[in-house]
C-alpha cells in the first residue's frame, strides 16, 4: 500500500514510516473522540426525552438536580 503524500514546505513526498503510524495514531484518536462526542450527545438526549415525558423542561431539571 501507498502511504500518503505530504507537503513538508520545500517538496511533495510520501511520508516516511514513523510519519503515516503517527497519522494513523492520529486518524484513530480522532475517530475515538468522534464516537465519544456521539455517545454524549446521545445520552444527553436520551435524558431530554425521558424529562419531556415526565413533563420538565431541562431548566426545572437543573433547578431540581441544581
Amino acid at each position: 500500500m501507498t502511504k500518503p503524500k505530504i507537503f513538508d514546505g520545500q517538496e511533495k513526498r510520501e511520508m516516511t514510516d514513523s510519519e503515516y503510524e503517527q497519522w494513523l495514531a492520529d486518524a484513530d484518536e480522532a475517530a475515538a473522540q468522534a464516537a465519544a462526542q456521539a455517545a454524549k450527545v446521545a445520552t444527553r438526549q436520551a435524558v431530554l426525552d425521558k424529562l419531556d415525558k415526565l413533563g420538565l423542561t431541562a431548566d426545572e431539571a437543573a433547578a431540581l438536580f441544581g
